[in-house]
């Protein structure tokens, strides 16, 4: 019997990729199967050196200043020229990009693996009510693929979350339909449900350790969503009542959940599998403060300081103006709930689906605006103090997003070459995912046997446009790093005609 965990390679090809997301609402429907009415592709940067990558255009709308150290990580979608994993630094330049064939990627951030740093995602495609069908992979330093995991028991991985623990197994949401009488709510009784699941296997072997079941111990009463109409039998949607969209690991082990649909966090005991507490929604065992009312969110975190994060959409559809990130003191004895702090954007963006908080080590937050194609990080006070926006000017559903959005400090040494092309006087060289890049050097010649350094000049972006002070036959270049070193050196190429 194969192993559900294959440590083997695997090869992506450039495809414009639809999703998403976590709003089941007709409204965005369109959006998340990745129909579009739009004629031409979307406008995307171009490169001499490598034509086969057309990231999405980036606009810095704050300067990046006083930010914590690291790069940006999104993976954008939807409304395209190209989709996948991103890096980008905070000038939106483009540190490495990989355009995907799938249906769908997300969720792609730094974790860390057998103690090594390492890049994941989900991949697969996702239906139109934003549940996914796929399962998620592992990249070391090299961007060479190390694992690819996918859920035991004939279940397949969601989109939402997928979380490696210290013990290096991986916590991930699952979305199982099962048949369901809905007629007491309003909807067909040979109804279905989307019953939303936490798996944990062990990475190495993709033996299952633990397994929970939101339905029956959340019930469907529960729900703020609509359920479907009466139709019978196969014909009726699923009842998305809980919609899981995140796992997060408690410091006694046990399991965080958040579920857009009840508008509640959970708290899941990972040794009897029942719920301990709710936070928020109708059946709230906390008493809930001023400003701590949430609703349709996401990401909810718990951080080392005992504070809860989570993004607060307030929407879809709308029960609030704005969609903030919210910092909730949860007392777990007294079951009060309590305001430290919130976020929001300064256009006062309402986010109908996605986005998430990340809580940086020197206090600051990144956020990434999900459905609203902007990526922000705020001082602990509030200060802004880097915004990106990589859309259209689209409404959302019909522009580009990230699922999440990131930032992390990463070192990456791509295994393939530097690339260079030389065009009338110019030569173009670029080493997508090379991060330690500090300088080229130019090497030139009558032959590509026969080439000596001409010139030196400072790697400036993804691709680094390098005047030529000299004409020849041949051009190469190597990539220094900042004490001088030879990081990887190009093929010998001649100026194109």
């Amino acid at each position: 019997m194969l192993s559900r965990v294959k440590l083997a390679a695997f090869a992506f090809i450039v495809l414009t990729l639809p999703l998403m997301g976590c709003d089941d609402s007709k409204k965005t429907t369109a959006a998340h199967a990745g129909t579009t009415t739009q004629a031409a592709p979307p406008p995307a940067r171009t490169y001499h050196s490598r034509p086969d990558r057309k990231p999405p255009l980036v606009r810095i709308r704050t300067a990046a200043h006083d930010t914590a150290p690291g790069d940006v990580f999104i993976a954008p979608k939807m409304v395209v020229a190209q989709a996948g994993p991103m890096i980008m630094d905070n000038r939106g330049e483009v540190v490495w990009f990989k355009p995907l064939n799938t249906r769908g990627v997300t969720d792609f951030r730094v974790q860390h693996y057998r103690g090594k740093p390492v890049l994941t995602w989900w991949r697969g495609h996702v239906s139109n009510a934003g549940v996914g069908d796929g399962w998620y992979v592992i990249y070391d330093t090299s961007y060479r693929p190390v694992a690819e995991v996918r859920p035991g028991n004939g279940l397949v991985g969601d989109v939402h979350e997928f979380l490696i623990t210290k013990n290096d197994t991986a916590l991930f949401t699952v979305y199982h339909r099962l048949a369901v009488d809905l007629s007491p709510f309003g909807g067909p009784k040979e109804g279905s449900i989307w019953d939303g699941i936490v798996q944990e296997v062990d990475i190495a072997t993709g033996r299952v350790l633990f397994e929970w079941h939101s339905y029956p111990q959340v019930a469907i009463a529960e729900s703020y969503s609509p359920p479907p109409k009466a139709k019978a039998g196969a014909k009726a949607a699923p009842y998305d009542y809980f919609h899981i969209n995140s796992i997060d690991v408690e410091p006694g082990g046990n399991l965080l959940v958040s579920a857009r649909n009840t508008h509640t966090v959970y708290e899941i005991d990972r040794k009897t599998k029942k719920v301990i507490w709710r936070l928020g929604g109708k059946k709230s065992d906390f008493t809930m403060g001023r400003g701590t009312r949430f609703a349709w969110q996401h990401d909810a975190r718990r951080r080392a300081d005992g504070t809860i994060t989570l993004f607060d959409n307030g929407a879809a559809p709308p029960v609030e103006k704005f969609s903030r990130v919210l910092v909730l003191r949860v007392d777990g004895t007294a079951k009060k709930a309590a305001l430290v702090r919130s976020y929001h954007h300064p256009k006062r963006l309402l986010v109908p689906f996605e986005g998430n908080a990340q809580l940086l080590p020197n206090g600051d937050i990144i956020v990434g605006w999900g459905a609203q194609p902007y990526v922000s990080e705020f001082a602990r006070s509030g200060a802004l103090l880097f915004d990106v926006y990589f859309g259209q000017g689209n409404p959302p559903g019909k522009d580009a997003d990230t699922y999440r959005a990131y930032r992390f400090p990463w070192h990456g040494r791509p295994r393939d070459r530097p690339v260079v092309v030389v065009a009338g006087d110019t030569a173009y060289s670029s080493w997508n995912g090379a991060t330690d890049v500090v300088r080229w050097q130019v090497l030139a010649g009558p032959a590509a046997g026969r080439l000596e350094p001409v010139q030196t000049v400072a790697k400036n972006g993804f691709e680094t446009p390098i005047r030529l002070k000299k004409s020849a036959a041949f051009y190469a270049v190597k990539a220094l790093d900042r004490g001088g070193k030879v990081l990887g050196t190009s093929e010998a190429v001649a100026p194109q005609p």
